[in-house]
């Protein structure tokens, strides 16, 4: 029996080691590939003159930017200035308060001069009633919807009701969009209106920056280690795989904080699922999945230049939460599009990016874990060797670190966007200490989502915010 035992901890262990292998691996690959697309798309980059006349252009397609807000007193003034004073021909930006406790609504009212406005929408796709339509005084492309609380994905249903443009922006309340955000997100639609359906940029930690008049005005890295992380985790997430999975056409996730999408193909894939806290991701996906079924030429895009800038958290609890509903999201994704998985008539999507997110983002965090707990067992009762113990260590933490460091590394090769060395150094260190610990303790945090999902948890957990400094 102990032999037995001996041989299946040993397999497993040995199985889990060639797991972290494999996926260091794949990670690394879908590292060079963004490399590779980075400084293509860095090269090929548009003459800025032929920038500015785009911009000036009456015939830009309109946008509506649609922004879910609950309890965002902190910060909605700023963000909502923010986006008022884009650099985009024609816009409009639709805040829906959804039910806030705080004085969310209020702040609008005062600050943008806003009134109940008799305003028609057709309701389109199903969303809770609406109990208010504002608009303001003043020449501002201001809309203002009030509702009783029903999360998220209701509210940018009943704002993509109220849109009146071709394209809709989705922007978390809590965030800020560069300038030229829109403009550069946009640019997939204006060059191939026919089969582009959504594009999304990055997103960017706010955090440590200083922000004047809801403008970065300058770039600094967050004064905590968590921050920091999480800085390195952004980079590694979009510019590794974000652009990698864009440039073979099979995106799985455009970030909730900031999206670009066809108004009329949302609609017509029946709006955002109020029954999932990863609506973002779902949305995605289904888009892929009802342009596949139709056989119809489409494309869903990652631009890295479009910046939306967003605050972190940097309380452990408030963090726990963030990670469990990403979790939670993948989870309940997958298993919605469970068909798709290795179907050649879904292309890569159903041969490639389908199986990674299963094993890898969605299986990862119960496969390390176990590993960690089967290695500690098995030391502490000597039915592993420490020869092997190590090497699932060296195997968890290498992979950890190369790409972290290889993630800011590609920033600094392509993008850019952090002034002084000071600031890489500092990244580099976080790269590297974010595996003794942190990612650990995310990982746990992800396992225990498994435990909500079969609990039937819904609902995104409060999400505190500190606002701009």
């Amino acid at each position: 029996m102990i032999e037995f035992l001996l041989s299946v901890l040993g397999w497993y262990e040995n199985g889990v080691i060639v797991y972290l292998f494999a996926i260091s691996i794949i990670y690394l690959i879908l590292v060079l590939t963004g490399l590779l697309n980075l400084l293509r798309h860095h090269f090929l980059r548009d003459d800025p003159e032929i920038g500015r006349t785009i911009e000036l252009s009456p015939l830009m397609p309109p946008i509506s930017i649609l922004a879910p807000a609950y309890n965002e007193a902190a910060s909605i003034c700023q963000s909502v200035r923010a986006m008022l004073s884009l650099r985009y021909s024609e816009f409009e930006v639709i805040v829906v308060n959804d039910g806030s406790k705080d004085q969310t609504l209020a702040l609008l009212i005062n600050e943008f001069h806003l009134y109940k406005s008799a305003r028609y929408y057709e309701k389109r796709v199903p969303s809770k009633a609406i109990r208010a339509v504002y608009e303001s005084m003043d020449p501002l492309p201001l809309v203002v919807i009030d509702k009783e609380n029903s999360g998220k994905a209701d509210s940018l249903n009943a704002a993509l009701n109220v849109a009146r443009y071709p394209l809709v922006c989705t922007v978390d309340a809590d965030s800020i969009l560069e300038e030229d955000a829109l403009l550069r997100a946009v640019r997939p639609f204006v060059y191939d209106p026919e089969r582009v359906l959504a594009s999304g940029g990055i997103i960017r930690v706010v955090n440590g920056c200083e922000v004047t008049a809801g403008r970065v005005t300058r770039i600094d890295s967050p004064k905590s280690w968590m921050g920091r992380f999480q800085v390195v985790e952004y980079l590694r997430a979009f510019l590794g795989g974000r652009v990698a999975f864009s440039a073979y056409n099979c995106l799985m996730v455009i970030s909730g904080a900031f999206g670009l999408f066809s108004k009329a193909a949302v609609l017509a894939v029946g709006g955002y699922r109020t029954d999932t806290v990863g609506e973002d991701m779902e949305l995605v996906v289904r888009l892929h999945r009802w342009a596949r079924d139709l056989k119809r030429p489409y494309r869903i895009v990652f631009e890295p230049d479009p910046v939306c800038w967003t605050e972190v958290p940097e309380s452990l609890a408030i963090l726990r939460r963030q990670r469990n509903r990403w979790q939670r999201g993948t989870i309940e994704t997958m298993w919605t599009h469970r068909s798709l998985l290795l179907r050649p008539s879904y292309g890569l999507l159903g041969m490639v990016a389908m199986p990674y997110f299963l094993l890898f983002e969605m299986v990862g965090p119960l496969v390390e874990l176990t590993g960690y707990l089967v290695t500690v067992l098995g030391v502490a009762f000597r039915l592993l060797t420490p020869d092997v113990a190590l090497l699932f260590f060296l195997a968890a933490i290498s992979y950890g670190v190369l790409l972290s460091a290889a993630s800011v590394v590609l920033e600094e090769l392509t993008l850019r966007r952090y002034p002084k060395v000071r600031h890489l150094l500092i990244l580099v260190a976080a790269g590297v200490l974010e595996s003794f610990g942190f990612r650990q303790l995310l990982t746990v945090w992800r396992a225990g989502a498994f435990i909500d999902v079969f609990r039937r948890k819904k609902g995104w957990g409060e999400m505190v915010r500190k606002g701009f400094a």
